[in-house]
């Protein structure tokens, strides 16, 4: 074990979370990388955070079980001895049109907030007492959707805005030792839109930037919110290139 900081990251082997692995490896930070199902992303992502000269951890944990979440935590203190910075990363959502009420199932609706509202919760909860330690902060990946309402489903987009407004009680509650915000990003070039590349071009152009986010777009937004804002707490910062104006 070092004195390095390190980072937590749920879905961190893909998309967003392997660009936040990658910019917070780059500042000599340990990472851990945490994956449900994508292992091999998973072990890509850590050999490219190896190669930046720290350490890296992979973590396969259910985020939606808190047994699981929990000995990740614990096997993360273990391994480095410290937490400073958790990024909850992992989502999951259904491609269900808004006006298609009854394809939108309970099944569908249990699973995307078991992941994108308790899964937070739960990795939240479970880092706390280390990152009070440290001083450390948190950063949720939430979206527009939870802002505007609209996204890949109703229940995706509902999530997402309670996404928001557990950012903003944890903020509270953690405070003043850790602080806690989320970025809400607009489309972003994922595999979660793979085979619809021209329609989120099309999107993009009607932006005031002309463009759709990047995952680096948004790792450039989560790494100062986690390293240097030390008075932004409870806050969401969108990064949509003015989709939402």
């Amino acid at each position: 074990m070092d004195n390095r900081k390190v980072a937590l990251i749920t879905g961190g082997g893909t998309g967003i979370g392997r660009a936040v692995a990658l910019r917070l490896a780059a500042q000599g930070i340990d990472i851990v990388v945490n994956y449900s199902r994508s292992e091999k992303d998973a072990l890509d992502t850590a050999a490219a955070v190896r190669e930046a000269g720290v350490g890296c951890l992979i973590e396969k944990a259910d985020v939606a079980a808190d047994d699981q979440v929990r000995v990740m935590v614990d096997n993360t203190v273990r391994r480095f001895g410290r937490l400073d910075y958790l990024v909850n990363s992992a989502g999951t959502t259904r491609f269900v049109d808004a006006g298609d009420l009854d394809g939108l199932t309970g099944e569908f609706w249990d699973d995307i907030m078991a992941v994108n509202v308790k899964g937070a919760y739960f990795a939240c909860r479970a880092c706390r007492p280390h990152l009070k330690k440290t001083g450390g902060a948190i950063v949720n990946i939430t979206s527009i959707a939870g802002i505007t309402g609209r996204g890949s489903s109703i229940a995706y987009a509902a999530s997402k805005a309670a996404a928001i407004s557990l950012t903003k009680s944890l903020a509270q509650v953690f405070a003043p030792e850790i602080r806690v915000n989320s970025v809400a990003p607009g489309i972003v070039l994922t595999r979660w839109v793979a085979g619809r590349e021209d329609h989120i071009a099309r999107l993009g152009a009607g932006t005031p930037l002309g463009r759709v986010c990047s995952p680096e777009d948004v790792a450039d937004v989560v790494a100062p919110l986690l390293l240097t804002a030390g008075m932004v707490t409870g806050q969401t910062i969108v990064v949509d290139g003015g989709a939402i104006l």
